[in-house]
C-alpha cells in the first residue's frame, strides 16, 4: 500500500499543480508504476472542476460558471495538457520531416498552428459545456477528465515512445498489462457511474445507447489522432499524449450533446 500511494502521489505531483510530500529516493523507473493512476488524478481535477462550476453558478451567469471551471483546471494543471495540444500543432503542422516535427515540439515558442489549436480547443470546450444540460454537467467533467486521461494511458500502451529527452517526457513510457487493467478500471468506473447517475440503468437498451453515443466520438478522435501520431512521428511524445487528453475531452463532450439530442 505504501508503494501505491507513493505511485498516485508521484502521479498527482507530475500531472498537477496539487502540493504532495517530498518523495525521497526518487527514481525516473518510478514514473512507470504511477501511469496507472493517471485517470485517478483526472477524476480529481473533474471533481475539482465540477465543485468550481458548482459554486459558480449560485453566483454567476451559466457562461461565467463554466469559464470559471474551466480556468480552475488549467491553474491545478498548469496548462500541461494545453501546452502540449499547442507543440504537437505546431510540430505536426509546420515540420516536413519527423525529425523537424520532433524539433519545432521541443521549442517552447508559441506558432501559429500551436495558436489556433489552443484557442479553438478551448472555445469547442467553452460552446459545447456551455450546451449541457446543468443537472448534468458536473458528472461530465468529472467522466471526461477522467475518461480522457485514459485514453492517454492507451496510446502509450499501443505506441512506442519517440524522444529520449526532452521537456515534455511522459509520465511513463513502458506499461504492463496491471499497469492498463488499474487506469481502465479507473477511467472506466467514472464513465459508468455516469451512466448510473442519470439513471439509465433502468433499461438495458438505454444505458447500451448512452454508452454507445457518448464514446463513438471519443473513440473515432483517439484512432484519428493515434494514427496521425504514428503517421507522423512513429510513436507519440509527452506533448501528443496531452493533446490526447485535450482532444478526446472535447469529443466525450461532443457525444454528450449528440445524446442529449437523440434522447
Amino acid at each position: 500500500m505504501k508503494s501505491q500511494w507513493r505511485s498516485f502521489l508521484l502521479a498527482v505531483g507530475f500531472f498537477t499543480r496539487i502540493p504532495v510530500p517530498a518523495l525521497p529516493d526518487f527514481k525516473e523507473s518510478d514514473l512507470n508504476q504511477a501511469a496507472r493512476y493517471f485517470p485517478l488524478v483526472g477524476l480529481l481535477v473533474g471533481l475539482l472542476a465540477a465543485m468550481v462550476w458548482w459554486l459558480a453558478h449560485g453566483l454567476f451567469n451559466p457562461a461565467l460558471a463554466v469559464l470559471c471551471s474551466m480556468a480552475a483546471t488549467i491553474l491545478a494543471t498548469g496548462a500541461f495538457h494545453e501546452d502540449g495540444l499547442a507543440d504537437s500543432a505546431d510540430g505536426l503542422g509546420g515540420g516536413m520531416t519527423g525529425e523537424r516535427k520532433l524539433e519545432i515540439m521541443h521549442d517552447s515558442r508559441l506558432g501559429s498552428y500551436g495558436a489556433i489549436a489552443l484557442v479553438g480547443i478551448l472555445l469547442f470546450k467553452f460552446e459545447a459545456l456551455s450546451a449541457l444540460a446543468p443537472a448534468i454537467l458536473p458528472f461530465a467533467l468529472i467522466a471526461s477528465h477522467a475518461l480522457s486521461r485514459l485514453a492517454a494511458v492507451y496510446v502509450m500502451a499501443t505506441a512506442n515512445y519517440v524522444r529520449t529527452a526532452g521537456k515534455a517526457k511522459p509520465l511513463a513510457t513502458t506499461l504492463t498489462r496491471q499497469d492498463i487493467v488499474y487506469a481502465s478500471v479507473f477511467g472506466l468506473l467514472c464513465w459508468l457511474g455516469f451512466a448510473l447517475m442519470l439513471g439509465i440503468n433502468q433499461s438495458l437498451m438505454a444505458a447500451g445507447h448512452f454508452l454507445l453515443i457518448t464514446s463513438l466520438p471519443v473513440l473515432v478522435v483517439w484512432q484519428m489522432w493515434r494514427q496521425t501520431m504514428l503517421r507522423q512521428i512513429q510513436g507519440y511524445t509527452g506533448d501528443t499524449l496531452g493533446a490526447t487528453q485535450q482532444l478526446t475531452e472535447v469529443a466525450f463532450y461532443l457525444g454528450l450533446l449528440a445524446w442529449e439530442r437523440l434522447a
